[in-house]
Formats: structure tokens, sequence, C-alpha cells
């Protein structure tokens, strides 16, 4: 246990640890003030030498709070913080990789039995649908 404690000590973790502090406190009051439309698709990272940071998710999201920025400063100052500019950027979040479609085929079975089927409905639409399914079985 005391090699573990050692380890949170190390400067560099004690370094993450205020920055997400910071961070943390920053998104808090974020939530506070930003209009809840742009605050699901937006977050705060920082507030440091009195400009609070915004990152958000799409251009188009940046400058609607760009347009707020006025009462945003505002709201900033009856919560008490220090800040005297807002700063927007704009951090696309990355798009999940897509599932590559799993192709279902057939059972000899299911393909007999669809056979069988469109023996019975020879001559109608359905008939030859399945027809051409039965012959894609394995």
């Amino acid at each position: 246990m005391l090699q573990f404690n050692s380890l949170l000590k190390q400067p560099e973790l004690v370094a993450l640890n205020a920055h997400t502090k910071e961070a943390q406190v920053a998104q808090n009051i974020w939530e506070k003030i930003a209009p809840e439309n742009l605050a699901q698709f937006s977050h705060a990272t920082a507030i440091k030498n009195q400009q609070f940071t915004i990152l958000a998710h799409s251009n188009a999201v940046a400058a609607k709070i760009k347009l707020f920025i006025p009462s945003l400063l505002i709201q900033l100052e009856k919560q008490e913080c220090e800040v005297t500019s807002i700063r927007v950027k704009v951090q696309v979040k990355s798009t999940p990789i897509a599932k590559p479609k799993v192709i279902k085929k057939l059972s000899l079975q299911a393909g007999s039995d669809l056979k069988i089927l469109a023996e019975k409905l020879t001559g109608t639409p359905l008939g030859e649908a399945l027809a051409r399914l039965a012959s894609k079985a394995d």
C-alpha cells in the first residue's frame, strides 16, 4: 500500500489530477449557465487567465455559442467567476467504427423446405420468389 501511495504523489499524476479538477469546475459552471440545447453538444475545459474555454462538437454549435457570449459573460459574472472572455474551439467527436454487416445464409434444411413450398406455389409471384430464395441456400 505504501508503494501505491507513493505512485499517487508522482508530479505527473498530481498535475493531471489538478487539471482534471479544473476541468470539472469549469464544466459544472458551464452546465449552470449554458442553454440546455448547447450544453449537450459542448463542454468546458478550463478557466485560465480570465478566459473560459469551451469545446463545441461542431461548427454550428460554436457559432451559436459565439452569439450568446455577451449574455454568458453576464451569467459568469453572476457566478462570481473572474472571466473577461470566452474562447470557443471546435473539437469534432470521432464517429464510431461501423460494424460489418453479417450475411446470414439459409441452412440446407430451410432451402429444401422453401423448394417444396415453391413447387406448391408454382406459377405465382410468391412461388417464384421462394424458388429464387431457395436457390441461394448452402
